[in-house]
């Protein structure tokens, strides 16, 4: 199933760089998908073939749930303007999402001149807005790539800059920088900016210069967790997983910011203050506050039930009653739970 929809992906994209390069475009455009970088490049590229020389006065850019679908209709129903298209962009409208009464009737019946592309984070695709997309122009989704795609990318930057690397090192700086392709690209600027003319990029190189990703995605995992975003701590749980980082030692800090947490939050109700919190347990002021305002999404009772569970996870873990991977999994699962 994952290859049958990754070949189909294959063959839309190609289908969206055909229209591209032949400057035979659809009246309608959906690009979703969670490779955000992906969106903005494809997005960069439609504004550049349909309006050659820049022209702003035949393009309107619609952005947020605020967005009026009448407003969106009129702009649609002007004429170009000494131009043969109207260039009409929309994203993060959530039409995709919630209801959206008159745009998916008027789809169908888009006037030739005009060129509508929505770009959207998240789309349901039993919507009308979606099926409309889907019967009268080309829907686009720009998922995650996989390792394989990534590395013949960063091959072909590379081979431009007439750089060299070998495939262990390539694999050495994916773990570092993880899979979102627009920190790849910074964090390749950085390098080549690092190795200047040498024609090798090696080992020490990519230690010296790549910021590694696990610290910043085990932070974000945790803030999830405690903020009850239980999709988005599951996603980064698995995105550290793909980053060789142990289970253990993500349990292990969830109980640590779980135990901070506890701390601050008895501490306020005895009436103590962040800067006298912070000298107590002998760290700056503002982890105080991150921890404060975790405190709100939990009772004492439900934090100390949590240190528990992580206790009897780590001990099923290590006495073979549970893989470690889903042991953790449970844990994130029971307490970013609404």
């Amino acid at each position: 199933e994952h290859t049958r929809k990754k070949q189909r992906n294959n063959i839309i994209m190609k289908s969206l760089q055909e229209d591209i390069r032949q400057k035979e475009f659809k009246n309608v455009y959906l690009f979703y998908g969670e490779e955000a970088y992906l969106k903005q490049v494809y997005k960069k590229r439609m504004k550049e073939a349909l309006l050659p020389d820049g022209d702003e006065m035949n393009f309107t850019f619609f952005e947020g749930k605020k967005t009026e679908p009448q407003e969106v209709i009129q702009m649609a129903q002007t004429m170009p303007f000494f131009a043969e298209r109207r260039v009409i962009f929309l994203e993060n409208t959530g039409f995709f999402k919630g209801q959206c009464e008159s745009l998916p009737e008027y789809l169908s019946q888009l006037p030739e001149y005009l060129c509508m592309i929505f770009i959207e984070e998240e789309v349901d695709k039993r919507s009308r807005m979606y099926k409309a997309v889907k019967k009268s122009g080309r829907i686009v989704e720009f998922a995650k790539q996989d390792s394989d795609m990534l590395i013949r990318w960063i091959f072909g930057i590379l081979n431009k800059e007439q750089k060299k690397i070998t495939r262990n090192d390539m694999e050495l700086f994916l773990t570092k920088t993880g899979t979102d392709m627009g920190n790849i690209e910074k964090e390749l600027e950085k390098l080549l900016c690092y190795v200047l003319e040498r024609d090798v990029i090696t080992r020490a190189d990519i230690e010296a210069v790549c910021t590694s990703q696990v610290s910043n995605h085990i932070f974000d995992m945790l803030r999830a967790v405690t903020e009850k975003k239980q999709q988005k701590a599951l996603d980064l749980y698995y995105d550290l997983l793909a980053l060789k980082e142990p289970p253990m030692r993500i349990l292990y800090l969830l109980a640590r910011q779980f135990n901070g947490i506890l701390q601050v939050k008895e501490s306020l109700m005895r009436g103590n203050a962040n800067a006298q919190i912070a000298r107590e347990m002998g760290v700056a002021p503002f982890i105080v506050g991150k921890y404060a305002a975790q405190a709100k999404y939990f009772e004492s009772a439900q934090i100390k039930e949590a240190l528990r569970d992580f206790a009897e996870t780590e001990e099923a873990v290590k006495t073979g009653k549970i893989e470690d991977k889903l042991g953790v999994e449970l844990m994130i699962i029971k307490y970013s739970q609404k």
